[in-house]
């Protein structure tokens, strides 16, 4: 018997009741499964689809001279980033991007073909260059701001200074060495991007808020310049390899100026071997010649000795066993003012075997040959002293005019200074203060004595005979200045065979080393010319 045509309908109502029942309780619990089980899951998806984290770092400190002008600061600088999933053509793009930041194209091409929602394309790119990336309009290429190191005043004080890499961090120089001074904080924050992967909140205060502390050098950069054009002249008139010039306040030790030439641009240090980059004034040792005859002399008033107190000089030839001393101009007796102004070798010779290889051994050390001055850059060198009981009897009068020892600059203009400031010897410094990332001043470094080396009357005879070597018929007439007293003394050493004993007779390092006025120093400064191809002598 057929059904009537309400049971039809009510059972077709009951069905439709069942199924809307049980289609409401999946939704619901799908609903319960989505919103209270995984609801922590899918929020940190959501975040991580429309989020990122990056990290941050604080601009990084300056490099400033005593007068405050920077020698190296932070600019404003691009960083590009990509959403290579936007990307229709990756290998148009990363030829376009490539020619105009001069990389490689194949690994951008590869970078910018991997579909993903974020990469990174190039870092601290001049706002010049990002301007041409802009012309563009290449769909999925971002830019964000950022800033990069720069030395405003290019190879001004270069090996000093040094430099930084791509991640901001000290390379070479200062810029190594008070790399955890000068380096911004960092700090990892989750910042909201678009579906394009562009961050979306980033303040523009981090890098201020995070910047790092800064450093007052002791540097001049005015005198620093005029050094590095003198000393370029001379490098390139005598056609030598390089040259050092420095110079120092022997009251203070304060470094005015450390000049190097060949130098080298910071900004594009790239660009250069690497051999150009050394602080050369502290890590390189040198034979100083006849410069040391100032220190010879000293050892040999302070134990007694006047300055007219005479030696005989052999008529220029003096043979020690198999070793021959020659002089430049024969001399039969020479007072020690003369042997200082004539500069004898062999008179300095005389001068140890009278006063005794202990005696200026002890003075070598006090004068601070042989250890590391502590100067706070990077490499230094000790030089190379060899204790006075290994010394043979040529030994000891080699080191007397300065050959079987080598110094560093620092060295060097520090025990020149020493004689200047009276016998007192100064900790080199070059730095000044550290200031804190608000521009305060956090540390100040102050002059500070090493020690009184040889007695206030002893320096100045000492200072009396090097302005007679730059008087008339002396060796360094030419230091000699209208309206200044300058004391000074020359040195010319023949550099050692490489790889076998002895000297050679066409390599010298020339040197000259002095201070002005007598009464009083305030400038004492060093001139070290490398292998001079031409007016090889000191003097010159």
């Amino acid at each position: 018997m057929a059904q009537s045509p309400e049971k039809k309908i009510r059972r077709r109502i009951l069905v439709v009741q069942i199924f809307m029942v049980l289609f409401i309780g999946v939704i619901g619990a799908r609903a319960f499964d989505l919103q209270i089980l995984k609801s922590d899951h899918l929020a940190r998806l959501a975040e991580n689809g429309y989020s990122r984290q990056i990290t941050i770092k604080g601009e990084r400190g300056q490099i400033l001279d005593r007068h405050m002008n920077k020698l190296a600061t932070s600019v404003e600088a691009v960083s590009i980033t990509a959403c290579p999933a936007q990307i229709k053509n990756p290998a148009q793009a990363a030829k376009q991007i490539a020619a105009i930041l001069k990389i490689p194209q194949n690994p951008l091409e590869q970078t910018l073909s991997t579909g993903r929602m974020f990469a990174w394309v190039a870092r601290k790119i001049s706002p010049d260059q990002a301007q041409e990336i802009q012309k563009l309009n290449l769909h999925g290429i971002h830019f964000e701001k950022d800033a990069k190191r720069f030395y405003p005043n290019r190879d001004l004080a270069a090996q000093v200074i040094g430099f930084t890499g791509s991640e901001d961090s000290g390379l070479e120089g200062l810029e190594y060495k008070y790399n955890t001074i000068l380096e911004g904080r960092k700090v990892d924050i989750r910042v909201k991007t678009d579906r394009a992967g562009r961050i979306l909140d980033l303040n523009p205060q981090w890098q201020s808020i995070l910047k790092g502390g800064s450093l007052v050098l002791t540097i001049d950069k005015r005198i620093q310049f005029l050094s590095e054009k003198a000393l370029e002249t001379t490098v390139r008139s005598s056609h030598a390899k390089s040259g050092i010039a420095l110079v120092m306040n022997p009251e203070t030790g304060e470094l005015l100026s450390m000049a190097h030439y060949p130098s080298f641009n910071p900004n594009n240090f790239g660009d250069y071997e690497k051999a150009f980059f050394r602080n050369r004034a502290v890590t390189d040792p040198f034979e100083p010649g006849s410069v040391m005859k100032v220190f010879t002399a000293a050892a040999a008033l302070e134990k007694g000795f006047s300055p007219k107190s005479i030696f005989f000089c052999e008529n220029g030839t003096y043979r020690i066993g198999p070793f021959t001393i020659n002089d430049t101009h024969p001399h039969d007796w020479l007072s020690i003012n003369q042997i200082i102004k004539v500069s004898s070798n062999i008179g300095a010779a005389k001068i140890v075997e009278t006063i005794g290889n202990r005696t200026l051994h002890d003075y070598l050390i006090k004068f601070g040959f042989g250890r590391r001055t502590d100067i706070g850059a990077p490499g230094e060198t000790a030089g190379n002293l060899m204790h006075y009981r290994e010394w043979s009897r040529m030994d000891a009068s080699a080191i007397s005019f300065g050959q079987g020892i080598s110094v560093s600059a620092v060295q060097l203009i520090s025990a020149i200074s020493a004689v200047a400031n009276n016998g007192m010897m100064m900790q080199p410094m070059l730095i000044k203060e550290i200031l804190s990332p608000e521009g305060d001043s956090q540390q100040v470094f102050s002059p500070t004595p090493v020690g009184q080396v040889i007695r206030p009357e002893t320096a100045v005879m000492v200072k009396k005979m090097m302005n007679l070597a730059v008087g008339p018929e002396g060796t360094g007439t030419k230091a000699a200045m209208n309206g200044y007293t300058v004391c000074g003394k020359t040195g010319t050493a023949q550099k050692a065979l490489e790889n076998k004993r002895g000297y050679s007779n066409s390599r010298y390092t020339a040197v000259f080393a002095g201070f002005a006025p007598l009464q009083n120093p305030e400038l004492a400064i060093l001139v070290v010319v490398d292998e001079p191809a031409k007016q090889y002598h000191g003097g010159e």
